[in-house]
C-alpha cells in the first residue's frame, strides 16, 4: 500500500461566526502511486464535541431531548429533532467534564456513572466535527420538563422513555439525528450486559 501523505496548498477564511468556514486547496497521495491534482474543498470547522446517552438501568429508560435544529429546518414539519445530550469541548475542558456539565445544563440531572463508547467524525467529507460518545448512568425517576441555557437560546424538552419504546422509535424512523442513532444502536447491542454491570455495582 502506498504511503499516505497530503499537503494543504492554500487555506482561505470565508466566514467566522459561531462556526467558521474555510476554503482549502489540497493534494494527496494516490493508492495507485503518485499524487492527486489540486483539489478545492470547503471545510466547516467546529469544536470537537461530546455526546452522552443517558440511561437508567434500574427503570430501563432512555432520556431523550427534543429541540429545534436549524439544520433540519428545510423540512418545516421535522425541524424539532429527538436527540441525546451534547455540546462542544471548551478550552481547558476534558470530554468527561463536558459530559457532566452538559447533562446538568440540558437534562437537569446528574451522572452516576460514565463510560466511553467510541469516537467518530460525523460528516468528514465537509466538516471537522469529531464526537466523543459516552453512555451515562442516571436516575430517571424525576427527569423531565424544559431545560437548557436561556443565554444560548436553548429550549429543550426532556423525557425519559422506556428503552423498548426508544428502539421502536428508531425502527420507525422517528429519530433522525445521526449521533443519537449511533448511540441508541450501541445500547440495543449492549443493553443487557450494561444492565448487569451497573445493577451489580
Amino acid at each position: 500500500m502506498s504511503a499516505r501523505e497530503f499537503e494543504i496548498l492554500t487555506r482561505d477564511a470565508i466566514y467566522q461566526g459561531f462556526f467558521s468556514l474555510e476554503c482549502l486547496t489540497v493534494r494527496h497521495t494516490l493508492f495507485k502511486g503518485g499524487w492527486s491534482g489540486a483539489i478545492s474543498r470547503e471545510l466547516f470547522r467546529s469544536n470537537n464535541c461530546v455526546a452522552v446517552l443517558l440511561y437508567d438501568p434500574d427503570l430501563d429508560k432512555v432520556v431523550l431531548l427534543e429541540q429545534f435544529r436549524v439544520g433540519a429546518s428545510l423540512n418545516s414539519r421535522r425541524a424539532w429533532l429527538l436527540e441525546i445530550v451534547g455540546g462542544g469541548i471548551e478550552e481547558g475542558e476534558t470530554p468527561e467534564q463536558v459530559a457532566y456539565r452538559e447533562t446538568i445544563e440540558e437534562a437537569g440531572c446528574e451522572i452516576i456513572d460514565l463510560i466511553e463508547i467510541m469516537s467518530f467524525y460525523t460528516t468528514p467529507g465537509s466538516s471537522s466535527e469529531h464526537i466523543m460518545l459516552f453512555c451515562a448512568r442516571v436516575d430517571s425517576s424525576a427527569i423531565g420538563g424544559i431545560h437548557g441555557l436561556q443565554e444560548e437560546g436553548e429550549d429543550i424538552l426532556v423525557t425519559a422513555i422506556d428503552a423498548g419504546d426508544v428502539f421502536d422509535m428508531l425502527e420507525k424512523r422517528k429519530i433522525e439525528s445521526a449521533i443519537s442513532i449511533v448511540a441508541i444502536q450501541w445500547l440495543y447491542i449492549h443493553r443487557e450486559k450494561l444492565r448487569k454491570q451497573w445493577l451489580a455495582s
